[in-house]
Protein backbone atom coordinates (compact mmCIF):
# COMPACT_ATOMS: atom_id res chain seq x y z
CA UNK A 1 0.00 0.00 0.00
CA UNK A 2 1.03 3.83 -0.65
CA UNK A 3 2.20 6.02 2.34
CA UNK A 4 -0.16 8.88 3.12
CA UNK A 5 -0.22 11.44 0.78
CA UNK A 6 1.43 10.07 -2.01
CA UNK A 7 1.18 9.23 -5.43
CA UNK A 8 0.68 5.76 -6.86
CA UNK A 9 -0.63 5.50 -10.32
CA UNK A 10 -0.55 2.07 -12.93
CA UNK A 11 -0.76 0.53 -16.39
CA UNK A 12 -2.93 -1.77 -16.39
CA UNK A 13 -2.72 -3.72 -20.25
CA UNK A 14 -4.47 -6.92 -21.22
CA UNK A 15 -2.17 -9.17 -22.65
CA UNK A 16 -4.05 -10.13 -25.29
CA UNK A 17 -1.59 -9.11 -28.10
CA UNK A 18 1.47 -6.75 -28.73
CA UNK A 19 1.04 -2.91 -27.38
CA UNK A 20 -0.25 -0.52 -30.52
CA UNK A 21 0.27 3.41 -30.74
CA UNK A 22 -3.07 3.62 -28.69
CA UNK A 23 -1.94 1.64 -25.39
CA UNK A 24 1.61 3.39 -25.39
CA UNK A 25 -0.23 6.78 -25.68
CA UNK A 26 -1.86 5.63 -22.26
CA UNK A 27 1.28 3.91 -20.96
CA UNK A 28 3.23 7.12 -21.65
CA UNK A 29 0.87 9.65 -20.37
CA UNK A 30 0.18 7.97 -17.17
CA UNK A 31 4.21 7.41 -16.57
CA UNK A 32 4.57 10.98 -17.03
CA UNK A 33 1.46 11.84 -14.77
CA UNK A 34 3.16 9.98 -12.36
CA UNK A 35 6.47 10.67 -12.40
CA UNK A 36 5.53 14.42 -12.86
CA UNK A 37 4.24 13.89 -8.92
CA UNK A 38 7.44 12.37 -7.71
CA UNK A 39 4.78 9.03 -7.42
CA UNK A 40 5.57 5.84 -7.94
CA UNK A 41 4.37 4.19 -11.68
CA UNK A 42 3.35 0.26 -11.24
CA UNK A 43 2.54 -2.32 -14.24
CA UNK A 44 -0.22 -4.61 -13.67
CA UNK A 45 -1.22 -7.16 -16.09
CA UNK A 46 -5.17 -7.38 -16.44
CA UNK A 47 -4.75 -11.55 -17.16
CA UNK A 48 -8.22 -12.67 -15.55
CA UNK A 49 -10.01 -13.08 -18.44
CA UNK A 50 -7.67 -16.20 -19.67
CA UNK A 51 -9.59 -17.17 -22.92
CA UNK A 52 -7.94 -13.71 -24.33
CA UNK A 53 -4.51 -13.99 -22.72
CA UNK A 54 -2.44 -14.55 -25.74
CA UNK A 55 0.95 -16.50 -25.25
CA UNK A 56 4.05 -14.41 -24.93
CA UNK A 57 2.18 -10.92 -25.44
CA UNK A 58 3.12 -9.95 -21.26
CA UNK A 59 7.08 -10.37 -22.25
CA UNK A 60 6.36 -8.56 -25.37
CA UNK A 61 4.60 -6.05 -23.49
CA UNK A 62 7.32 -5.66 -20.77
CA UNK A 63 10.02 -5.54 -23.37
CA UNK A 64 8.46 -2.66 -25.74
CA UNK A 65 8.01 -0.51 -22.23
CA UNK A 66 11.46 -1.08 -21.40
CA UNK A 67 13.04 -0.10 -24.86
CA UNK A 68 10.73 2.77 -24.43
CA UNK A 69 12.29 3.97 -21.06
CA UNK A 70 8.68 3.29 -19.20
CA UNK A 71 10.36 1.74 -16.28
CA UNK A 72 7.71 0.71 -13.42
CA UNK A 73 8.22 0.94 -9.72
CA UNK A 74 8.13 -2.35 -7.67
CA UNK A 75 7.93 -6.10 -9.37
CA UNK A 76 4.95 -6.23 -12.16
CA UNK A 77 1.72 -7.91 -10.38
CA UNK A 78 -0.87 -9.69 -12.87
CA UNK A 79 -4.60 -10.18 -11.95
CA UNK A 80 -4.47 -13.81 -11.98
CA UNK A 81 -2.04 -13.65 -8.75
CA UNK A 82 -5.42 -12.09 -6.71
CA UNK A 83 -7.81 -14.84 -6.67
CA UNK A 84 -8.06 -14.98 -3.15
CA UNK A 85 -8.28 -11.41 -2.68
CA UNK A 86 -11.39 -11.21 -4.86
CA UNK A 87 -12.90 -14.41 -3.32
CA UNK A 88 -13.07 -12.19 -0.30
CA UNK A 89 -14.37 -9.11 -1.94
CA UNK A 90 -17.38 -11.71 -3.49
CA UNK A 91 -18.15 -13.14 -0.01
CA UNK A 92 -18.10 -9.94 1.78
CA UNK A 93 -20.35 -8.52 -0.89
CA UNK A 94 -22.51 -11.46 -0.75
CA UNK A 95 -23.15 -11.76 3.11
CA UNK A 96 -24.51 -7.76 2.80
CA UNK A 97 -27.30 -9.18 0.58
CA UNK A 98 -25.42 -7.37 -2.75
CA UNK A 99 -25.21 -10.65 -4.87
CA UNK A 100 -28.03 -12.82 -6.33
CA UNK A 101 -27.74 -15.64 -8.74
CA UNK A 102 -28.38 -14.89 -11.92
CA UNK A 103 -29.49 -17.83 -14.72
CA UNK A 104 -30.27 -15.37 -17.60
CA UNK A 105 -27.95 -15.87 -21.04
CA UNK A 106 -27.24 -13.25 -23.30
CA UNK A 107 -30.12 -14.68 -25.68
CA UNK A 108 -32.14 -14.42 -23.30
CA UNK A 109 -31.99 -10.44 -22.53
CA UNK A 110 -32.20 -9.69 -26.53
CA UNK A 111 -34.68 -11.39 -26.83
CA UNK A 112 -37.01 -9.51 -23.90
CA UNK A 113 -39.80 -7.45 -25.03
CA UNK A 114 -39.52 -3.06 -25.50
CA UNK A 115 -38.04 -1.28 -24.17
CA UNK A 116 -35.10 -3.62 -22.83
CA UNK A 117 -34.40 -4.81 -26.45
CA UNK A 118 -33.36 -1.06 -27.03
CA UNK A 119 -31.49 -0.68 -23.60
CA UNK A 120 -28.00 -2.46 -22.04
CA UNK A 121 -29.56 -2.15 -18.96
CA UNK A 122 -30.45 -5.52 -17.33
CA UNK A 123 -34.13 -5.80 -16.27
CA UNK A 124 -33.61 -7.17 -12.67
CA UNK A 125 -35.45 -10.08 -14.33
CA UNK A 126 -33.66 -12.59 -11.68
CA UNK A 127 -33.34 -9.93 -8.98
CA UNK A 128 -36.09 -11.56 -7.05
CA UNK A 129 -36.38 -14.78 -8.30
CA UNK A 130 -34.63 -17.06 -5.73
CA UNK A 131 -32.57 -19.17 -8.49
CA UNK A 132 -30.83 -21.89 -7.13
CA UNK A 133 -26.98 -20.95 -6.46
CA UNK A 134 -26.64 -25.01 -7.81
CA UNK A 135 -27.88 -24.64 -11.61
CA UNK A 136 -25.38 -22.29 -13.79
CA UNK A 137 -25.36 -19.04 -12.49
CA UNK A 138 -23.12 -15.97 -12.88
CA UNK A 139 -24.07 -13.22 -9.61
CA UNK A 140 -24.64 -9.75 -10.16
CA UNK A 141 -24.52 -6.71 -7.41
CA UNK A 142 -27.57 -4.74 -6.88
CA UNK A 143 -27.30 -1.39 -8.01
CA UNK A 144 -31.03 0.14 -6.81
CA UNK A 145 -31.43 3.54 -7.13
CA UNK A 146 -27.43 4.72 -7.09
CA UNK A 147 -26.73 7.76 -8.56
CA UNK A 148 -22.55 7.92 -8.60
CA UNK A 149 -21.53 11.81 -8.87
CA UNK A 150 -17.49 11.52 -9.46
CA UNK A 151 -15.19 14.50 -11.00
CA UNK A 152 -12.97 13.65 -13.80
CA UNK A 153 -9.86 15.55 -13.62
CA UNK A 154 -9.89 15.81 -17.89
CA UNK A 155 -13.91 15.34 -18.68
CA UNK A 156 -15.31 17.48 -16.05
CA UNK A 157 -17.54 16.34 -14.03
CA UNK A 158 -19.88 13.29 -14.60
CA UNK A 159 -22.93 11.88 -13.23
CA UNK A 160 -24.81 8.38 -13.52
CA UNK A 161 -28.15 6.75 -12.78
CA UNK A 162 -26.54 3.20 -12.84
CA UNK A 163 -29.71 1.30 -11.75
CA UNK A 164 -31.53 3.22 -15.18
CA UNK A 165 -28.40 3.21 -17.00
CA UNK A 166 -26.87 0.05 -16.43
CA UNK A 167 -29.04 -2.14 -13.90
CA UNK A 168 -27.34 -4.32 -11.91
CA UNK A 169 -24.42 -5.69 -13.16
CA UNK A 170 -22.23 -8.87 -13.32
CA UNK A 171 -19.26 -9.30 -10.60
CA UNK A 172 -18.67 -13.32 -11.73
CA UNK A 173 -19.68 -14.87 -14.50
CA UNK A 174 -21.10 -18.09 -15.34
CA UNK A 175 -17.83 -19.25 -16.04
CA UNK A 176 -16.11 -18.23 -12.82
CA UNK A 177 -14.19 -15.20 -13.87
CA UNK A 178 -14.30 -12.44 -12.04
CA UNK A 179 -15.62 -9.00 -13.99
CA UNK A 180 -13.19 -7.23 -14.69
CA UNK A 181 -15.06 -4.68 -12.64
CA UNK A 182 -14.48 -6.53 -9.20
CA UNK A 183 -11.09 -7.41 -10.69
CA UNK A 184 -10.09 -3.60 -11.08
CA UNK A 185 -11.27 -2.53 -7.89
CA UNK A 186 -9.68 -4.87 -5.91
CA UNK A 187 -6.42 -4.67 -7.24
CA UNK A 188 -6.63 -0.98 -7.17
CA UNK A 189 -6.76 -1.28 -3.38
CA UNK A 190 -4.24 -3.50 -3.04
CA UNK A 191 -1.71 -1.64 -4.80
CA UNK A 192 -2.78 1.82 -3.46
CA UNK A 193 -3.34 3.48 -6.45
CA UNK A 194 -3.86 7.02 -5.70
CA UNK A 195 -5.04 7.77 -8.96
CA UNK A 196 -6.62 6.13 -12.77
CA UNK A 197 -5.43 7.26 -16.02
CA UNK A 198 -6.71 5.32 -18.62
CA UNK A 199 -8.51 6.16 -22.15
CA UNK A 200 -11.80 7.62 -22.34
CA UNK A 201 -13.56 4.51 -23.57
CA UNK A 202 -13.56 3.39 -19.98
CA UNK A 203 -15.28 6.18 -18.42
CA UNK A 204 -18.45 4.57 -18.20
CA UNK A 205 -16.71 1.88 -16.03
CA UNK A 206 -16.31 4.28 -13.50
CA UNK A 207 -19.91 4.46 -11.96
CA UNK A 208 -19.91 0.82 -11.40
CA UNK A 209 -16.46 0.83 -9.86
CA UNK A 210 -17.13 3.59 -7.59
CA UNK A 211 -20.01 1.37 -6.59
CA UNK A 212 -18.44 -1.88 -6.32
CA UNK A 213 -15.71 0.73 -3.93
CA UNK A 214 -18.43 2.23 -2.08
CA UNK A 215 -20.14 -0.93 -0.91
CA UNK A 216 -16.93 -2.84 0.22
CA UNK A 217 -16.20 0.40 1.96
CA UNK A 218 -12.64 1.40 -0.06
CA UNK A 219 -12.13 5.28 -0.82
CA UNK A 220 -12.45 5.81 -4.38
CA UNK A 221 -8.85 6.96 -6.56
CA UNK A 222 -8.43 10.05 -8.44
CA UNK A 223 -9.57 9.88 -12.20
CA UNK A 224 -8.36 11.30 -15.43
CA UNK A 225 -9.23 9.59 -18.89
CA UNK A 226 -7.23 10.58 -21.64
CA UNK A 227 -8.41 10.64 -25.40
CA UNK A 228 -8.21 7.18 -27.39
CA UNK A 229 -6.43 7.57 -30.70
CA UNK A 230 -8.41 6.48 -34.17
CA UNK A 231 -6.85 6.00 -37.72
CA UNK A 232 -7.98 7.60 -40.30
CA UNK A 233 -11.31 6.33 -40.86
CA UNK A 234 -12.11 7.95 -37.16
CA UNK A 235 -12.03 3.51 -35.60
CA UNK A 236 -10.27 3.55 -32.45
CA UNK A 237 -6.93 1.99 -32.22
CA UNK A 238 -7.34 -1.68 -31.29
CA UNK A 239 -6.32 -5.58 -31.09
CA UNK A 240 -9.57 -6.17 -31.95
CA UNK A 241 -9.51 -3.81 -34.95
CA UNK A 242 -5.65 -5.35 -35.90
CA UNK A 243 -3.62 -2.27 -34.99
CA UNK A 244 -0.33 -2.41 -35.55
CA UNK A 245 2.21 -3.11 -33.15
CA UNK A 246 4.42 -0.38 -31.95
CA UNK A 247 7.26 -0.34 -33.61
CA UNK A 248 10.44 -1.40 -30.64
CA UNK A 249 13.10 -0.90 -33.12
CA UNK A 250 12.91 3.24 -33.06
CA UNK A 251 11.89 4.30 -29.72
CA UNK A 252 12.83 8.09 -29.77
CA UNK A 253 10.76 8.64 -33.22
CA UNK A 254 7.31 6.61 -31.07
CA UNK A 255 7.66 8.84 -28.34
CA UNK A 256 8.16 11.78 -30.09
CA UNK A 257 4.84 11.36 -31.95
CA UNK A 258 3.30 10.09 -28.90
CA UNK A 259 3.97 14.00 -27.25
CA UNK A 260 3.14 15.55 -30.39
CA UNK A 261 -0.39 13.48 -29.91
CA UNK A 262 -0.61 14.25 -25.94
CA UNK A 263 -0.49 17.82 -27.18
CA UNK A 264 3.07 18.75 -25.31
CA UNK A 265 4.82 20.32 -28.17
CA UNK A 266 8.01 18.23 -28.05
CA UNK A 267 11.14 20.68 -29.34
CA UNK A 268 12.32 19.11 -33.29
CA UNK A 269 15.59 18.76 -31.77
CA UNK A 270 14.53 15.70 -30.27
CA UNK A 271 13.88 14.12 -32.52
CA UNK A 272 17.85 12.55 -32.44
CA UNK A 273 17.52 12.20 -28.85
CA UNK A 274 17.75 9.32 -26.82
CA UNK A 275 14.51 7.43 -24.69
CA UNK A 276 16.14 8.68 -21.99
CA UNK A 277 16.59 12.37 -22.67
CA UNK A 278 13.19 12.54 -24.54
CA UNK A 279 11.32 11.47 -21.18
CA UNK A 280 13.90 13.78 -19.22
CA UNK A 281 12.52 17.09 -21.01
CA UNK A 282 9.15 15.35 -20.75
CA UNK A 283 8.59 15.07 -16.96
CA UNK A 284 9.18 18.98 -16.21
CA UNK A 285 7.10 19.53 -18.99
CA UNK A 286 4.03 17.28 -18.20
CA UNK A 287 0.76 19.54 -18.43
CA UNK A 288 -1.88 16.94 -18.99
CA UNK A 289 -4.42 19.63 -18.80
CA UNK A 290 -3.92 20.43 -22.62
CA UNK A 291 -6.06 16.91 -22.87
CA UNK A 292 -9.15 18.43 -20.81
CA UNK A 293 -11.97 18.23 -22.45
CA UNK A 294 -10.35 15.95 -25.60
CA UNK A 295 -12.24 12.69 -26.28
CA UNK A 296 -10.69 11.59 -29.73
CA UNK A 297 -7.39 12.45 -31.08
CA UNK A 298 -6.48 11.13 -35.00
CA UNK A 299 -3.05 10.17 -35.72
CA UNK A 300 -2.58 12.41 -38.57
Amino acid sequence: MHSEGSYCGRFAPTPSGPLHLGSMFTALASFLQARSKQGQWLLRIDDIDTPRVAAGATDAIMRVLERHGLYWDRAAVTQSSGTEAYRDALQQLDAAGWLYPCSCSRKTLAALPRPYAESTAYPGTCRNARRSRRQAHALRTRTGDAIINALDLLQGPQRWDIGREHGDFIVLRRDGVVSYHLATVVDDWRLGITEVLRGFDLLESTPLQIHLQSLLGLASPGYLHVPVIADRQGVKLSKQNLAEAVDELNPSATLCKLLALLKQAPPKELQEATAEEILAWAVPNWDVSKLAGTTVIGTD
